[in-house]
């Protein structure tokens, strides 16, 4: 009896041991006179951020140095998202009017303008790509109709393609360009985009942009500062959003969904993340990392629960596997190391 008992004792303990998990932030990059809200990782080594008062940085070795840059004439636009396809080739977008869309092929020595908009209305929130030649961003509505520009050859030109959105938006709903990632492309022409303000929805095409699809998104939502501000899909069916009230940072009231058919259905976590997020991003098909001005959370779950892990508060954060970074507002890069 005695021997069976301490069995079953083992065997109920060994999937709490094998599921422990222990998280470390490291520093990689401190100081630096910008609030980085852009981030993407080439790969495991090659690190692209972008933010205010016209920085953008580079690293070649997972953080350990920095080649730092301002392009030339722009030192005064927030940079909101950037994405990179190797360590010479990126894409950024300001957010605010003028916008413009800005590219390098040579490692950030020179930088090229490929787009430009002085309508005192436009407002780009963020981009996605689905392969190297062909990329979405879109950007606050104009005249109620959600902004939305295409490229077909790495962001030389951009069509706008905002006629091809066929829904009027709610007075007060708009996007979020806190970290870029209000937006989410997958596969071949699949995108998400979320919204917030006075109402929050998911958009969805299949098909590059061409037609458009409108899901409710339950978060919290109501107020100009309230909404989903980030969204990640680890595949055609399974999602991520997050959010909440970026001035009630620590209010962990609805600020997190996770959806199981493409974002059709949203579902509230059994725990949620401890406030507001800005940023979410899927390790693996299980664990997925929130991040926000009040604190950092993990869910080893898919989505389904959530444990803050740190105090510790940023902007964004994106993960190429198992190298995952945050970067924040007062020019901080961190690696988080999550241990077994």
């Amino acid at each position: 009896m005695f021997r069976s008992l301490r069995l079953t004792l083992i065997l109920y303990l060994v999937p709490l041991v094998v599921c422990a998990q222990h998280y470390n932030f490291k520093p990689i990059a401190q100081g630096v006179k910008s609030s980085f809200r852009g981030l993407c990782l080439v790969n495991d080594q090659i690190i692209w951020v972008s933010g205010s008062n016209g920085f953008v940085g580079k690293s070649l070795d997972a953080g350990k140095t920095w080649q730092w840059m301002q392009p030339k004439g722009y030192e005064k636009l927030d940079f909101r998202d950037i994405q990179a396809f190797d360590e010479n080739r990126a894409i950024i977008v300001n957010a605010g009017s003028p916008a413009y869309i800005l590219s390098t092929t040579n490692g950030g020595k020179t930088w090229s303008e490929h787009y430009k908009n002085t309508d005192s209305a436009i407002f780009l929130d963020g981009l996605d790509f689905w392969d190297a030649q062909n990329g979405i961003i879109f950007g606050d509505p104009i005249e109620k109709k959600l902004q939305l520009l295409k490229t077909s050859d790495a962001g030389v030109t951009w069509q706008n393609i905002s006629s091809n959105f066929n829904f009027t938006m709610a007075i007060g709903e708009a996007g979020f360009a806190a970290s870029g990632t209000t937006i989410k492309a997958l596969g071949e022409g699949k995108v998400w985009i979320a919204t917030g303000g006075a109402e929050s929805n998911v958009y969805y095409s299949s098909n590059y942009g061409n037609t458009w699809k409108k899901f409710k998104c339950p978060i919290q939502q109501g107020e100009s500062s309230t909404g989903v501000f980030s969204i990640d899909f680890f595949d055609a069916k399974r999602g991520i959003a997050v959010g909440g009230n970026y001035l009630k940072d620590t209010d962990a009231t609805n600020n997190v969904l996770y959806t199981t058919n493409g974002g059709k259905k949203w579902r509230k976590p059994r725990k949620g993340v401890s406030g507001y997020r800005s940023g979410v991003v899927y390790v693996n098909s299980s664990i997925g990392v929130a991040t926000g001005t009040s604190g950092t959370d993990i869910s080893l779950d898919g989505g389904r629960s959530w444990t803050n892990i740190s105090s510790l508060g940023f902007n964004a954060v994106k993960a190429n596997h198992q190298f995952v970074v945050l970067a924040g507002g007062r020019g901080e890069i961190y690696q988080l190391e999550i241990l077994p």
